[in-house]
């Protein structure tokens, strides 16, 4: 009996299954390159971010943040943020006797900036100073959680440029004199001046000047009243 040969224009299934399976291997090879070399990229994106922003927390930085503490009489409960060691090294960064930093406190500073805080001041969890040239606290200063100290404005008014590139316009130094205490979630923005003993209300933002001795409040702050001191007791 012969054998029947194959009908004319009919091919066996098998390579054709073949020729799928090597394509999908090769599919399946392709899209993993390209994921492998995303993730890559994102990893070399993820390492400058942690170098840069989490680099207070590496122990040369801290020791060498506590030994500027040591000397200066201050202290520091880590974490800090910001660029706290680099303007301790310069002299940029001045914090008198006896003042001390809370965690998460977030000092930072540009180029040509100044920072300078007094004696025996307190900064409470979340205070942030952020100076584009300059920031004078006096003495014995005191900050409820979450103040914002800043002497710039970010801009926004380019429309060409999205606004984290836009960088800062400054608005004048900030001075705030010895005695002052600031409630929880104050702001206090450039070229303002606070007096000595001046004493502002929870939320409040800070946009103009506010007197010696004076209760302010509100957003934006006003002199609700002064304060009524009492009299020195007799020794």
């Amino acid at each position: 009996m012969r054998d029947r040969p194959p009908s004319a224009g009919r091919e066996s299934p098998r390579p054709r299954r073949r020729d799928q399976s090597r394509r999908q291997r090769v599919g399946r090879a392709a899209r993993c390159d390209v994921t492998a070399v995303s993730e890559l990229q994102g990893w070399r994106t993820w390492w400058v971010k942690r170098r840069w922003y989490e680099r207070n927390r590496r122990w040369r930085r801290r020791w060498r943040i506590d030994r500027h503490a040591a000397r200066g009489g201050f202290f520091i409960r880590h974490p800090v943020e910001g660029e706290v060691l680099e303007a301790l090294d310069s002299g940029r960064l001045r914090i008198g006797d006896g003042t001390l930093l809370e965690p998460g406190c977030w000092l930072t500073l540009g180029p040509e900036a100044r920072i300078e805080i007094g004696e025996g001041c307190f900064l409470n969890r979340g205070t942030m100073l952020a100076a584009l040239e300059r920031i004078e606290i006096g003495d014995h200063v005191m900050f409820a959680n979450n103040c914002f100290v800043g002497d710039s404005d970010h801009r926004y008014d380019d429309p060409d440029r999205p606004i984290t590139h836009q960088g800062f316009v400054p608005r004048g130094p900030v001075r705030i004199g010895s005695n002052c205490w600031f409630g929880v979630n104050c702001v206090v923005t450039g070229g303002v001046e606070v007096g000595e003993r001046a004493v502002i209300g929870a939320n409040s933002v800070i946009t103009k000047d506010i007197p010696a001795g004076a209760i302010a409040a509100g957003a934006p702050a006003k002199v609700l009243r002064e304060i009524e001191f009492s009299p020195a007791e007799d020794g």
